[in-house]
């Protein structure tokens, strides 16, 4: 049997899970995990994962202390190593293998502090952040195969070809479907679990990339794509796919049923729930996408399909750590069209990611995610010729199907930078202002 007739077969029941860094944070959580794939031990499923808890951000951390050099690197490995090691003995005899393939992960990080800091910081971040992902695959592999779950371990990096992008790497389809189809569909097809990582992937020189921050859940949607899947779930630690944050608002409700549209236009805007790049690919092959709770296995999550209408309560999306950057020519002259194509090239140059943007005769703004120093780093490219105004430490709130009661809510206490209105979506960029408590519905 060939492996496109390997696919072909599974098409009917394959499905993809994804479980992302709150659900295997602890020996407890693992144990969760293990619990829910229980229920599913005679059906083929790819698992995707995530690094533990909050690894990625000690991961990030290690990086860039090396990068400084300030002698902190070493210690902070340690204390990576350590946590692991301490889940895993929580989890299996001293003896056991696992610790032998942790090991070996935890080698690249090894070589990687040897060696003096890379002049490009992201391809130095790329080589030792993906660990944690290849750490938390191995040890919920070893914990399955423990508790009689045969599973088989797949480096996501043999699959997933990207260009050389480093740190938002874009995916090789072509490639990587020929991969999918080659290495991954004939390990589901011997039965059991396929366990692994999300977020990263791998060069045509065998350097490891990332898909960009939260990237697990879009690594699902290419396995899910590339398999032809039946369905894929994501397991958070919330009921389903809700009207707002519940950490930010109140009164927020789930949504049992949401459409590939509305789901793009909420990832795009920010909500957390689903990373931004997941949708497409479920929707060019019609694979139906389920956000389920590892908090409650048995609940009805949200379904989100083709077969939805698109009836919604007002849906509210958060970004923090926005920056507003307002920018003018420095002959005051208006700011043509010669400007403007010079400005997207140049956002382009420095990826930055721009969420909402607004154009005067003299001025043109642009709200973008506030990370690293790549705010800084166009300022300064842009110096010559235009003059760069920041305004920091903002959040950029849209609301979909939108109520002016909940609009109202939400400016109150608050000062308005940028607001701008696109049929049933109104964008608020907002500062705080001392002694807000937010009580908006969502």
């Amino acid at each position: 049997m060939s492996s496109g007739q390997v696919i072909q077969g599974m098409k009917q029941n394959l499905q993809v899970f994804k479980f992302g860094g709150a659900s295997l944070q602890d020996p407890d959580g693992i144990r969760n995990v293990g619990e829910i794939l229980s229920t599913y031990k005679d059906q083929p499923i790819l698992v995707v994962v995530s690094a533990m808890g909050k690894t990625t951000n000690k991961l990030e951390a290690i990086v860039a202390a090396h990068a400084a050099q300030n002698g902190k690197a070493l210690a902070l490995f340690e204390d990576f190593k350590r946590e692991h090691i301490e889940a895993c003995l929580a989890l299996f005899d001293a003896e056991d293998e696992v610790f032998v393939s942790l090991n070996d992960a935890l080698v690249e990080i090894d070589w990687a502090l040897e060696e003096e800091p890379h002049e490009d910081y992201d391809y130095a971040y790329d080589q030792v952040v993906p660990v944690g992902e290849m750490v938390s695959s191995i040890i919920l592999h070893a914990y399955l195969n423990k508790i009689g779950l045969p599973s088989q371990w797949l480096d996501a990096r043999d699959i997933i070809l990207t260009d050389n992008r480093y740190r938002e790497a874009w995916v090789q389809w072509e490639e990587t479907q020929e991969n999918a189809t080659r290495m991954a569909a004939p390990m589901l097809e011997k039965g059991g679990f396929v366990i692994t990582q999300g977020f990263i992937g791998s060069t045509t020189e065998n350097f490891s990339t990332t898909l960009g921050r939260e990237g697990s859940d879009y690594t699902a949607a290419i396995f899910s794509f590339c398999l032809d899947a039946e369905s894929m779930t994501i397991w958070k630690d919330v009921p389903g796919v809700l009207t707002g944050d519940p950490r930010l608002f109140e009164n927020v409700t789930k949504l049992d049923l949401l459409s590939y549209k509305e789901a793009i236009e909420m990832t795009y805007y920010g909500a957390k729930v689903i990373h931004p790049k997941t949708i497409k690919p479920l929707q060019n092959k019609s694979i139906p996408l389920q956000v389920k709770s590892f908090l409650d296995p048995t609940g009805t999550g949200t379904y989100i399909s083709d077969e939805v209408s698109d009836n919604y309560p007002p849906l509210v999306a958060v970004e923090k750590k926005q920056a507003l950057l307002h920018i003018s020519t420095r002959d005051f002259s208006f700011v043509a069209e010669h400007h403007m194509s010079h400005l997207f090239k140049m956002i382009a140059e420095y990826r930055l990611q721009v969420n909402m943007m607004q154009n005067t005769a003299i001025c043109f703004s642009i709200c973008v995610n506030d990370i690293d120093d790549k705010v800084e780093q166009f300022s300064a490219a842009i110096n010559d010729q235009f003059k760069v105004m920041i305004d920091r430490g903002l959040e950029l709130i849209t609301v979909r199907h939108y109520q002016e009661k909940i609009l109202d809510e939400l400016r109150a206490d608050k000062l308005v930078l940028l607001e701008e209105r696109i049929r049933e979506t109104v964008q608020l960029v907002l500062k705080d202002v001392p002694g807000m408590k937010r009580k908006a519905e969502a």
